[in-house]
C-alpha cells in the first residue's frame, strides 16, 4: 500500500514548505500531490510567513521524481522554468490504493465546473485554502486546505493516504480521519 501526502497552496512559504517536507520524509510518503499555488502568493492574500520562493525551489527540486501537481492560479510559465517538476498541467489522474483521484486546484474545474469523473471517483482540489471532505452523488470531493494560508479559522494543513484519508495540521496531528 503506497503512502500518498496531498498538500495545497505553499504560496512561496519557506516555512512551511519546510515543514511539509519534513513531514513527508516522517510519515515516509511515497508521493507528494501538490494542488498548485506553489511559488506565489497573488495579489489577494498577504505574504506568507518567511516567503522565499527560491528556497521553496531548493527544497521542492530534490523531490521532482516523487511529486505529481497541477497548476494552479498563481503557477505560471515562469515557475516552471526553474522547478524540475511540471506544474503546468490543468488536471492529473491518479489511481492509488484502490481509489480513482482526479487532481485540479479549483479555481478552473471544481465542483461547479466539474472535470470529467466516473463513478465512485475523488475530485481533490485545492485554491480555497479551506478543507472539506464531503460525499456528493457519484463522487468524493476533498480539499486538503492550504499549507501556509489557512483560511475560514482551519490551520495549516494536508492530507495523507494510506487505508483511509487522514486530516493531519502541520504538526502530523490528526485531526479528522476520513473516509
Amino acid at each position: 500500500m503506497k503512502k500518498i501526502m496531498i498538500a495545497s497552496d505553499i504560496h512561496g512559504s519557506a516555512y512551511f514548505c519546510k515543514i511539509l517536507i519534513e513531514r513527508f520524509l516522517e510519515e515516509e510518503a511515497d508521493l507528494l500531490l501538490l494542488l498548485g499555488d506553489i511559488l506565489y502568493h497573488g495579489p489577494r492574500n498577504d505574504l506568507p510567513r518567511e516567503y522565499a520562493p527560491k528556497e521553496v525551489i531548493a527544497m521542492l527540486n530534490p523531490l521532482r521524481n516523487k511529486i505529481v501537481c497541477v497548476q494552479g492560479n498563481c503557477d505560471t510559465e515562469v515557475d516552471q522554468m526553474v522547478l524540475d517538476f511540471n506544474i503546468l498541467c490543468q488536471q492529473a489522474h491518479i489511481y492509488v490504493n484502490d481509489r480513482h483521484l482526479v487532481l485540479v486546484h479549483g479555481h478552473k474545474l471544481d465542483e461547479k465546473n466539474m472535470p470529467a469523473l466516473t463513478e465512485g471517483d475523488y475530485l481533490v482540489c485545492g485554491h480555497t485554502h479551506v478543507p472539506k471532505y464531503e460525499i456528493k452523488e457519484g463522487y468524493t470531493y476533498i480539499n486538503p486546505g492550504s499549507v501556509s494560508i489557512p483560511k475560514e479559522n482551519s490551520c495549516p494543513s494536508y492530507i495523507m493516504l494510506t487505508d483511509k484519508f487522514y486530516w493531519k495540521d502541520m504538526a502530523g496531528n490528526i485531526y479528522n480521519m476520513l473516509d
